[in-house]
């Protein structure tokens, strides 16, 4: 925590709350928890640039201090997100006090407690049900000015599998051969994504890390300020195909379909499910990517155990589609 904190603290009246460390997560953020002692008031109103939502003894105890200073320029999209969120009922954090200049927000705090933490065989069915019915709302949310998922940006995310996982990681020189069948099913799998519906706003992280159940019992939403709009089983996927946690696929399936008979999708079971694995194999190529340069690049060593889960992910449903059993020979091959 930087000096800087503390000043912006004690000019918004908020310097008798201490403050705590919280979480990290695999960008630049870091995020403090503010708790007040009994009865503790901020002394003034906040300059122009900043909003306070509440000012009286009823407050909760805690807020979650979000320092973006390191690029401050992130959080104007982080609050249209947020915005955006917030107008579909989606539960995600209040915004309490802002300061984008300093690049700092103080927001509702839902706890420490991550699907991450108490996801178990007994009572993820009932959890990812809650979860997918946040993604529908989630999807009804306004996409205006929103980047898009096209085929160019799908076909870039899936090229850092190979730069980074293949060829730095693995240090494997791809020949010409393997370049050609990576391509072709590169290619197949952008196809069959932009078959399904688009145009609906998807969050790109909703995982189990950052699906929280807040000590009311309520589903609690993070990290979505990178938000896009694309296909309908994009956080679909990011949350039933984990890269952190795994259950049964056929149970996965059939919480997938759970997903389009909720959502008023109009699809068959195959062509659906086809829908879901294709947009896994691009979520996950790209991911295997991802996590290659967190350690690579960023010192962040900690997400290469989760490597081996998302190839499974990648080779096994692969294997299904005979456009993409090619690719799954050669990186069974290759790795």
């Amino acid at each position: 925590m930087t000096s800087d904190i503390k000043l912006w603290l004690q000019s918004i009246g908020w310097d008798t709350w201490s403050i705590e460390a919280a979480s990290n997560d695999a960008s630049f953020r870091s995020y403090y928890r503010l708790r007040r002692p009994h009865n503790s008031e901020p002394d003034r109103q906040p300059d122009s640039h900043e909003i306070l939502k509440q000012t009286q003894d009823e407050r909760p105890l805690t807020y979650i201090l979000m320092d973006s200073s390191l690029m401050p320029e992130s959080l104007p999209p982080f609050v249209d997100v947020a915005e955006r969120l917030l107008a579909t009922g989606a539960r995600v954090p209040d915004i309490i006090v802002k300061n984008i200049k300093k690049g700092y927000l103080i927001l509702e705090d839902f706890g420490s407690t991550h699907y991450f933490d108490i996801l178990n065989k007994k009572n993820y069915h009932t959890l990812y049900q809650k979860a997918i019915d946040e993604i529908i709302k989630m999807q009804g949310a306004d996409i205006k000015k929103l980047p898009l998922y096209d085929e160019d940006f799908l076909r870039f995310e899936m090229k850092l599998m190979q730069e980074w996982y293949l060829e730095k990681y693995l240090k494997i020189s791809v020949t010409q051969q393997q370049q050609t069948v990576i391509d072709k099913a590169l290619g197949l799998i952008v196809k069959i994504v932009l078959e399904q519906p688009q145009g609906v706003f998807v969050h790109r992280d909703f995982h189990s890390r950052n699906v929280m159940l807040t000590p009311a019992e309520e589903i609690g939403i993070i990290d979505y300020q990178d938000a896009r709009a694309g296909a309908i089983t994009y956080d679909l996927v990011s949350l039933l195909k984990d890269c952190y946690v795994e259950f049964d696929a056929k149970e996965i399936e059939k919480l997938a379909l759970y997903y389009r008979d909720n959502s008023g999708v109009n699809a068959d079971n195959t062509t659906f499910l086809k829908w879901f694995d294709f947009m896994g194999l691009q979520r996950h190529i790209k991911v295997l990517g991802i996590f290659s340069r967190l350690h690579l690049r960023d010192g962040k060593s900690e997400y290469l155990k989760d490597i081996p889960l998302t190839l499974k992910y990648v080779l096994n449903a692969a294997k299904k589609y005979d456009q993409t059993q090619e690719l799954a020979q050669l990186l069974g091959e290759l790795v």
